[in-house]
Parts: C-alpha cells; structure tokens; sequence
C-alpha cells in the first residue's frame, strides 16, 4: 500500500514540477507592464510590431526586425525582460537580457 501511495505522489508532482519551469512568465495581472511599454520596447529595438499579444502568460510581439526578418518574440510581463526570440526560418535564441521601460 505505502509503494502504490508513493508512486501515486510521485506519478502527481512530476508533470506540476516540469510544468513550472517553462511557465516563466506567470505574475499577477498587477505586476504587469502596460502593453504600450512592450511596444515601446520592440521600438527600442528597431522592430516594427504586427502584434502584440499574451501567450503562456507572456507578452509575444510578432513583427519584424531591424533586417527585415519576421520574429516572435517572448517577453516576461513584469520584467520586460526578452526571453526568446524566434526568427521564422526557425532560429531560435533565448536572450537573459533585462530591458526596464519605466513608462
């Protein structure tokens, strides 16, 4: 009975666990930066933005860079922190870089 409850507990916080580490963007609502900050952002970079939507509790802005190349980008909410950037010939980087826009 105690390797059958075991395993149950086990079988239960492994996928919460794994779940919590790619979910880096959940903060409360009232943490967030106004869209308008992300979009002020992608400008600081150069890019021209199509969108700028919420997905896995990220910002995502899809647009265009300096290059003219269409990217995705992922940006933490709080932090406007850019966490990925994907380059739709399938290139992908993670940045680490925190860009604050006090707006």
């Amino acid at each position: 009975m105690r390797l059958v409850l075991t395993i149950l507990a086990f079988v239960a916080a492994f996928p919460v666990g794994s779940a919590m580490a790619d979910d880096e963007c959940f903060v409360p609502m009232a943490d967030w930066k106004p869209r308008e900050a992300v979009a002020a952002l992608a400008a600081q970079q150069g890019w021209t933005v199509r969108r700028i939507k919420i997905d896995d509790g990220c910002y995502e802005i899809d647009g265009t860079d300096l290059r003219g190349q269409q990217i995705e980008a992922t940006v933490h909410p709080a932090t406007l922190e850019i966490l990925e950037i994907e380059h739709r010939d399938g290139d992908r980087r993670r940045e680490g870089k925190t860009h604050n826009n006090d707006q």
